[in-house]
């Protein structure tokens, strides 16, 4: 990968205001957007979010071609990279109120991709059930905001290497998602993600995965999701858009899962899928 960049408001070398309220308050949003062959994949579903995010938290209206074009710009520079943008609120003085006309700072910048030994995408992962659970807030569910303090907390949990991700539960115990990804379970040849309409991040590869199983005809739910269909599940995956999609092999204190073959058919489904089309993304 070639050297490492950053961006502010699409000037190289940059720096940011340290009143800036993301930093004070996590006044804002961010996307991690894979980049593959100078390419930002899903590139309008992450907008799309973004949009809708900006719109929850009430931001002055953006330049969303301005937003693409940079991001594109930035990504054709790098081979296979991770893309990540901040949208920040900039600072009017101290308070936690904001101002409707603020104007919104954009901070982009490149790293390289993460080490995942051992093929986790074949042999599959195991994961465990994180004690830190999530507070239902659903102003802010869905969207990818900047308060993530939650999922710091999960994953500070364990330092066990062989344990590739946590899942996280509501206050209720229900299942919610992963400290860094969306989980799907299969049950009775039903696919089925979490509904988010109180808490988690409706991740842009869940949204893929969705249309993926529509195309395939297999059935797919979005709904609450206990601890003990997790138990008696046919099949358990987790996704997001830097891993793509990661079958579960076990769980630790709940059993492991000897499918693979749904994960197996969306993995050889995305493979060919069109990562510049439709913008589709799905709230909760």
């Amino acid at each position: 990968m070639k050297q490492a960049l950053s961006w502010v408001n699409g000037q190289a070398g940059a720096l940011v205001d340290v009143s800036e309220r993301a930093l004070h308050y996590g006044d804002g949003l961010f996307e991690t957007i894979r980049i593959r062959r100078s390419a930002p994949e899903f590139l309008k579903r992450h907008i799309k979010r973004l949009m809708a995010g900006c719109e929850r938290l009430k931001f002055p209206p953006m330049d969303w071609s301005l937003v693409g074009h940079e991001l594109e710009e930035l990504s054709a520079r790098h081979d296979d990279a991770v893309l990540k943008l901040i949208l920040s609120r900039r600072s009017a003085g101290r308070g936690y109120g904001p101002c409707s006309d603020q104007a919104v700072t954009r901070i982009a910048s490149v790293q390289p991709l993460p080490a995942w030994p051992a093929n986790p995408a074949h042999s599959g992962i195991r994961v465990r059930i994180c004690d830190a659970r999530l507070a239902a807030q659903p102003l802010l569910s869905g969207i990818k905001h900047l308060n993530r303090l939650e999922q710091v907390l999960a994953r500070a949990e364990w330092d066990d290497p062989a344990i590739a991700e946590g899942l996280m539960l509501s206050d209720t115990d229900r299942l919610v998602e992963g400290t860094m990804s969306n989980v799907f379970i299969l049950s009775n040849q039903v696919l089925i993600t979490p509904d988010l309409s109180n808490c988690g991040v409706a991740g842009v590869m869940r949204s893929v995965i969705l249309d993926l199983a529509e195309s395939l005809g297999i059935d797919t739910e979005i709904r609450s999701v206990s601890l003990e269909e997790v138990k008696t599940a046919g099949e358990v995956l987790v996704c997001n858009s830097l891993i793509s999609i990661w079958p579960v092999v076990s769980i630790d204190g709940i059993g492991s899962f000897g499918s693979v073959s749904i994960s197996r058919q969306l993995q050889a489904a995305l493979s060919a899928y069109d990562k510049a089309g439709d913008g589709n993304w799905y709230s909760s």
